[in-house]
């Protein structure tokens, strides 16, 4: 239940040390009055990134090194190592670490964008793999076994697959027997276990990466844990991925001056669920099944549950997860998304049917009364507009695209803008995600066709969010330059 890094940050604020060295507002010194009001003394004194007693994030032996175990424990890992910039550092350091220039990748199609940069940087070539499509959502689920199977035996040059754990919607794919599946073709699974960090604090939820055998699971501990943004862990497994490979591009990927409150945050998040994390999961989730049953019963809105989970790609469900269909009420998610932002709720991410609604161990009735209350509100005042508004039209999810050039080779060549209509047959330069969820639509080295145009268009008319295209009108796209 000790913290021993958080415990010697906290010892470091406390010495008086007189600092003549990073960072230059000198313990809270020379802070500007309104950073003061983001921190404590305390906390702005523990605002150092090199300091003997407070370890090394890249060759820990000390404080670091027995957070990192005590976490490794609680995840039932054999090794965990702390991330500063995220689970893309994350990602990036388990593909620098697992694969070599020119390795081959099944990989799903519905990944975020930080695992295209992750192949970009380590020159890996993607087999793209079709997740389940649920058409009656209108989003992905997980890669099935099958899907993976077919992969395989199609590519048997694959040195690993990659899969998401659960997805951005909670739904956890039959991962132990995927990993059973791989190993036995001596291949590794990397996994993507963004939004599945508490997996591993309840029997109510489905079995955490680790535990389903995955070789190396990038999780974001800030997402349904306590520890602050931009904090993640890499877990590890022994006996595929060597330690010092991962410890080595951990020090590639990451900065030379880690924020020590950042990393001390890993170390309490871990505390406070062995602590009491089961008895405030199953709170958390408790409130989360009443939750999507009173929802069940407003007119025109719909959340699935367990009742839904069983197929191919979904054999599970994270209940905290809080998917509400909208369109019953004529609404597309963006729009309700938009409506409950009027109403003080803030959404975790809308799609052109949905929105979804986060919960984690730190809510209770409280909380998901006032989420009920406020869908009910919506539900009541757009109602009567449902015939000026219309449905929102469904827009299924694209089918893989061709893969023209691998992902780093595009995004080294010379790229040009085009006019989007005239793009089709080109390859892109570009990734082009709406975010959230962060899946790309296309990624470097895609040919570009009529369907990817037409879902950017029909995309872009309702509303969602352009990330990484460098016209976020989408009047243009970047791509290969041609001759």
């Amino acid at each position: 239940m000790n913290a021993p890094l958080a415990e010697a940050v906290l010892r470091y604020a406390g010495l008086g040390v007189a600092p003549f060295h990073t960072p230059g507002h000198k313990g809270g010194r020379g802070a500007h009055p309104m950073l003061r009001r983001f921190f404590t003394e305390e906390g702005l004194r523990a605002d150092v990134s090199l300091s003997a007693e407070l370890d090394d994030l890249h060759a820990p032996t000390g404080c670091i090194r027995a957070a990192e175990t005590l976490a490794a424990e609680a995840y039932g890992a054999d090794a965990a190592y702390f991330m500063v910039n995220g689970t893309t550092g994350a990602i990036h350091t388990m593909l620098m670490a697992a694969l070599a220039p020119g390795d081959v990748l099944l990989v799903p199609r519905n990944v975020h964008r930080s695992i295209v940069g992750a192949m970009i940087l380590a020159d890996v070539r993607p087999i793209y793999m079709q997740p389940e499509i649920d058409t009656r959502l209108g989003i992905a689920m997980g890669v099935s076994l099958a899907a993976v199977e077919r992969a395989v035996w199609e590519h048997p040059e694959a040195r690993a697959a990659l899969l998401v754990y659960p997805t951005y919607y909670g739904v956890a794919t039959e991962l132990e027997r995927i990993a059973d599946f791989l190993h036995a073709h001596d291949m590794l699974l990397l996994v993507d276990a963004a939004h599945g960090a508490h997996f591993a604090f309840s029997d109510e939820l489905p079995p955490s990466a680790m535990e389903a055998g995955a070789d190396l699971s990038a999780e974001s501990t800030h997402k349904l844990l306590g520890s602050l943004t931009q904090t993640s862990m890499l877990l590890a497994r022994d006996g595929r991925v060597p330690a010092e490979r991962i410890r080595a591009a951990s020090g590639i990927m990451q900065s030379t001056s880690p924020n020590e409150i950042l990393l001390a945050s890993l170390d309490l998040a871990r505390a406070q669920m062995a602590a009491d994390g089961r008895e405030r999961l199953a709170a958390a989730i408790c409130c989360a099944d009443e939750l999507r049953c009173r929802i069940n019963e407003i007119p025109g809105l719909w959340s699935f549950g367990a009742e839904y989970m069983g197929g191919a790609g979904r054999l599970a469900l994270d209940p905290l997860k809080i998917t509400v269909q909208v369109t019953g009420l004529g609404l597309s998610g963006f729009a309700a998304e938009a409506e409950l932002r009027q109403r003080n709720i803030a959404c975790e991410l809308a799609d052109a049917r949905n929105v979804l609604l986060l919960l984690s161990y730190a809510d209770g009735a409280r909380e998901t009364e006032r989420i009920f209350a406020a869908l009910r509100d919506m539900a009541a005042s757009c109602a009567p507009m449902c015939t000026s508004r219309g449905a929102a039209s469904f827009l299924a999810l694209l089918p893989i695209p061709e893969t023209a050039l691998a992902p780093r080779d595009a995004y080294f060549a010379r790229g040009e803008r085009v006019p989007a209509e005239r793009a089709e047959g080109r390859i892109a330069a570009e990734t082009i995600v709406f975010y959230p969820p962060g899946i790309p639509v296309l990624v470097p080295g895609d040919r570009i066709d009529a369907e990817a145009l037409r879902y950017l268009g029909a995309m872009k008319a309702i509303g969602a969010r352009v990330v990484g295209a460098a016209d976020a009108s989408l009047a243009t796209i970047m791509v290969i330059a041609e001759g």
